[in-house]
């Protein structure tokens, strides 16, 4: 059995408790429709007449795509069933019924949506497109009567759009109630100005970014004050204007990783994002003598080509002096390239051993040019210990400092 016959079953159950009793001399009735309009115009007033012998005690029953209801006739020397109106503003079919203990007769309405148009409903997407024209934006239109019935098909709707020098209108018509249209991206990038005219009713103004496409490879630079490893001055990696397959410069924005690799294997890593198409980043020089391999990503659609650079040594000696009974250690004078004292911050390396074993390891940072360890005796009690310092990748090494 059909959900239709279901509900019907269930319709009739429900008025027969309700008191709504069908007389059995329905069976000896006869109900013939004289009502001859089976096509109406959205929100006209529509009935169905019939003739009848016998029994009026019938209902009708309607259905359409937005719900279903049961009339009641009223009565005279005919039978007239008034169809709602929350059932005739709406376009469509409308399947009817008589009904009595069981069905009498059938047949549809047709309603047809009003002529005028009243709204053209409007909706695009994506709101941004890749460069290259195969990419593209759909836009949809659904032209509407006062009602919001979609227009009769067949319908026309122009969709006209801008994109910088170039405009065109393209005529399209509805089917099945609505219309698309697939608007294809250009080689350059920029923003698309579209809008759809139905009946001379148009709608809002859209737009649609054209983005650029895909990155493609790039140059990469470094710049440097010098190239000495003095661990404080500054490399600043710079792509060259990164750009797509038509020429189109990148968006503002996209990321870029600098890879590099030194000298021991060691990798870091420093990054960027392109301010029109250029992407900078920076990173601290190294203390010691270094030479870095440097590479630009922009993970899973470009890259550079790798590029070296190689750091001289700064510091080239230095003095360790010792003091209060070797537990006093002064590292220093650092001195640069040019004799100058190393900018403050020089990583300095103590490693304390005894007998072997590595007793302590202790990190300072360089201030006005020298570092100073202060052994305590607690800490650092009577007998003998090996040193190694470490600074600017020089290494000085003490073997069986004597201690009180």
């Amino acid at each position: 059995m059909s959900y239709k016959s279901i509900y019907i079953s269930i319709i009739l159950a429900v008025l027969l408790v309700s008191g709504f009793s069908m007389k059995q001399d329905t069976k000896n009735s006869s109900y013939t429709l004289i009502s001859t309009t089976s096509t109406y115009t959205a929100g006209d007033m529509v009935s169905l007449d019939f003739n009848f012998e016998g029994s009026a005690d019938v209902f009708m029953y309607c259905s359409n795509s937005y719900g279903s209801v049961i009339i009641q006739p009223t009565v005279g020397n005919t039978l007239k069933f008034e169809i709602p109106k929350s059932i005739t503003d709406k376009s469509g079919t409308i399947n009817w019924e008589l009904h009595a203990t069981s069905k009498l007769s059938s047949g549809q309405i047709l309603i047809q949506p009003k002529s005028e148009i009243n709204k053209l409903e409007t909706y695009i997407g994506p709101p941004s497109i890749e460069a290259g024209g195969t990419d593209y934006t759909m836009l949809v239109a659904i032209p509407t009567d006062e009602l919001d019935n979609p227009l009769v098909d067949s319908t026309k709707v122009v969709v006209k759009h801008q994109f910088l020098d170039d405009h065109k209108d393209d005529d399209i018509y509805t089917k099945h109630g609505f219309t698309y249209k697939n608007l294809f991206s250009y080689e350059q990038t920029g923003r698309m100005l579209i809008n759809s005219e139905s009946l001379d009713l148009n709608s809002k103004e859209f737009d649609v970014n054209v983005v650029p496409a895909i990155p493609t490879n790039f140059t990469i630079s470094a710049d440097r004050i010098h190239n000495y490893a003095d661990g404080n001055q500054i490399t600043t990696f710079r792509t060259s204007v990164i750009k797509d397959r038509y020429n189109n410069t990148v968006s503002d924005g996209t990321f870029v990783s600098f890879i590099i690799i030194n000298s021991d294997g060691n990798i870091e890593e420093t990054s960027g994002a392109t301010i029109d198409g250029i992407a900078t980043a920076k990173l601290l020089h190294p203390d010691h003598e270094e030479q870095w391999a440097i590479k630009a990503y922009i993970e899973g659609m470009a890259n550079s080509e790798t590029i070296n650079i190689k750091f001289e040594q700064a510091v080239t000696d230095f003095e360790v002096s010792f003091s209060d009974s070797n537990r006093m250690i002064t590292v220093g004078p650092l001195q640069s390239f040019m004799d100058q004292y190393i900018p403050d911050g020089l990583r300095v390396v103590l490693t304390i051993t005894k007998d072997g074993a590595i007793e302590n390891q202790i990190i300072e940072q360089s201030v006005d040019g020298y570092v100073k360890f202060i052994l305590n005796k607690d800490r650092y009690t009577k007998g003998q210990y090996d040193l190694k310092i470490e600074a600017a990748g020089i290494t000085k090494s003490f073997e069986n400092t004597s201690y009180e």
